[in-house]
């Protein structure tokens, strides 16, 4: 059993940056971010191996948002930047333990209680 817990969510204005951190209470082979609004799906963010050799990133995000790893911490990190008003979301951790990433659901085992991003216009 993984445990994921969020930080760092806020609220912005458009064109801030803000950065998530996710610590896991044990070993990960991938670690990703979703975000949810409410009545809708949850959609995949970023992942990363925590090995470090591949990230993946929605394409509404490249560019803006970047996924990290200190293994040292056991932590993930959200940097986003050039934040926008459709950025608002619930963001939440994700962790899975096989040696497969990507950004789908399916890769995730674990979920953290998510922490809330609002962007304000």
């Amino acid at each position: 059993q993984v445990q994921l817990v969020e930080s760092g969510g806020a609220s912005v204005q458009a064109g801030g940056s803000l950065r998530l951190a996710c610590v896991a209470s044990g070993s990960t082979a991938c670690m990703g971010w979703f975000r949810q609004a409410p009545g809708s799906e949850r959609e995949a963010v970023a992942s990363i191996y925590t090995d470090g050799r591949s990230k993946y990133y929605h394409n509404s995000v490249k560019g803006r948002f970047t996924i990290s790893q200190d293994n040292d911490k056991n932590t993930v990190y959200l940097e986003m930047n050039s934040l926008k008003p459709e950025d608002t979301d619930m963001y939440y951790c994700a962790a899975g333990v096989r040696n497969i990433c990507g950004l789908g659901r399916a890769y995730f085992r674990y979920w953290g209680q998510g922490t809330q991003v609002t962007v304000s216009s």
